[in-house]
């Protein structure tokens, strides 16, 4: 089967003059600021960019094909805005499919039409400051009164931290319930003992604002519990796959950028009186990453294709994962290398693409973990 679709060629070709017109222009302004303008979302929601797996009753796409997600990933990356795109995706890829699969009915009138429109920007808050990838070990607590949670404690490395109006927050419920002690709860702006510390500043992706969340006695209603107490940690491995898999795409699709944007240059640039591209070591290196990037192409189509179908394992995810953001990582250091001292530089697309690059062997799942996953089911 053909990987993509005319409809799926036709979505792209919207994103790409979207991404042209209205990011591009304005995204070294939000690499500067560490922020993205919440009025982007609204631009996406108009144009049918976010949300295309709501429901069209509540504003969405109506579509569960993640395709059309995957095409809109590659284009940020092919587009060279990592930070905007790493936003949005988190709003499309990692945070709409815990609403979709566990709001009631009540819950997505209120907040569906919302997710689909761009007006509710939404994060996930897992990560605290002693956890990392711990989520046993998660300290924040919600404890049951009356009809609200009585919600305590600090998450940290929250992407959308600052511009979230709906976080959905892994806190423990029950102290003595391990795994099955915690679950979802969807905090919205403005609750009260609901504070944002500092927009984190970090080595990259500065545009995909980066928060540390505080809740202070924060009264959650009943009504924002996202599913069933106590399932949290079945509901986050539920998505894992998709998560792990997004970010596999993202990496394969910034080395697929990185290569285009290096072989470009080598042509344009000299050194010793000729093109930089005639030098045998040139030659070499983009020779080696061009097959590393098409020997990964079947693999990233398998998994999307699996996940399209409801067949995507964990263990083809860790791989995604792992093999996508590690490429990613790999790649745009050996063409970094190839710009010379403008590599260095902002003014190249290549410089910030290196730095963005670093995290995404850290999100989602460290490459460690995704190794330790995979051995799982290698050795069983």
């Amino acid at each position: 089967m053909k990987m993509y679709q005319e409809e799926h060629e036709l979505f792209r070709e919207s994103c790409k003059a979207w991404i042209a017109k209205d990011l591009v222009p304005r995204f070294a302004e939000w690499e500067r600021a560490g922020i993205m303008d919440r009025d982007v979302y609204l631009e996406a929601g108009k144009h049918g960019f976010i949300g295309m797996a709501i429901p069209e009753e509540f504003g969405g796409g109506g579509t569960q094909d993640f395709r059309f997600n995957a095409v809109l990933d590659e284009e940020f990356a092919y587009a060279g805005v990592g930070g905007a795109g790493n936003s949005i995706g988190l709003h499309n890829d990692i945070c709409t499919p815990y609403f979709l699969e566990y709001c009631t009915p009540e819950q997505s009138a209120r907040w569906m039409p919302g997710i689909a429109s761009g007006e509710l920007i939404t994060a996930i808050a897992m990560t605290e400051p002693g956890t990392g990838s711990d989520l046993a070990g998660i300290q924040t607590s919600a404890v049951r009164d009356g009809d609200e949670f009585i919600l305590n404690g600090a998450k940290t490395f929250i992407t959308n931290g600052i511009n979230s109006d709906l976080v959905i927050v892994v806190a423990r419920t029950d102290p003595d319930g391990g795994h099955g002690g915690m679950s979802l709860l969807v905090v919205e702006r403005g609750m009260d003992g609901f504070e944002r510390g500092r927009n984190l500043d970090k080595i990259g992706q500065h545009s995909a604002d980066t928060a540390e969340l505080f809740f202070s006695d924060v009264r959650v209603p009943v009504t924002n519990l996202l599913g069933e107490e106590g399932k949290a940690f079945e509901y986050l491995a539920f998505n894992l796959a998709q998560e792990r898999h997004s970010i596999g795409i993202n990496g394969f699709a910034g080395a697929e950028a990185a290569l285009r944007w290096t072989s470009d240059y080598v042509k344009e640039r000299t050194a010793f009186g000729q093109p930089i591209a005639k030098f045998q070591n040139t030659k070499f290196v983009l020779a080696e990453v061009a097959t590393e990037i098409e020997v990964t192409r079947p693999f990233i189509n398998q998994c999307t294709m699996q996940l399209v179908n409801g067949e995507l394992t964990p263990t083809a995810a860790a791989m995604s994962k792992l093999w996508g953001s590690e490429l990613l990582t790999r790649t745009t250091d050996r063409c970094l290398q190839l710009f010379g001292g403008y590599g260095f530089m902002t003014e190249y697309p290549i410089g910030p693409a290196f730095v963005d690059a670093r995290i995404t062997t850290i999100y989602g799942g460290t490459s460690e973990i995704m190794k330790t996953i995979i051995a799982k089911d290698v050795l069983a």
